[in-house]
């Protein structure tokens, strides 16, 4: 069946170009004789779980500070536990925004 064939095409398209969406494998699809529109091929994708690469946002935009800390760790000699403590926040992406992992350490 023509669907079975494009799905083939789509897939090994795919795989090579993670960031292709709907648009370009319409074009693709196209240029190697095919008539499909966008609705076809979002339909075909879907039924394949084929997901696309997207640019994620940005989440913090880096700017130049006005104030530059010093630090206080250069040249301290650490030698015993609980003496330096360090700490980070991560964002998690969710499938519906993002979570947020604290670390101390």
């Amino acid at each position: 069946e023509q669907n079975l064939e494009m799905m083939r095409i789509i897939d090994e398209y795919h795989t090579e170009h993670p960031t292709s969406g709907v648009v370009h494998m319409r074009d693709m699809l196209r240029l190697r004789g095919y008539s499909v529109n966008e609705k076809r091929v979002r339909r075909l994708m879907r039924k394949m779980g084929t997901l696309v690469i997207y640019p994620q946002r940005s989440l913090s935009k880096g700017t130049v500070p006005s104030y530059i800390h010093p630090y206080l760790l250069r040249g301290l000699k650490i030698e015993r536990p609980n003496q330096v403590w360090s700490t980070d926040i991560s964002y998690i992406p969710m499938e519906k925004g993002f979570m947020y992992l604290y670390a101390v350490i």
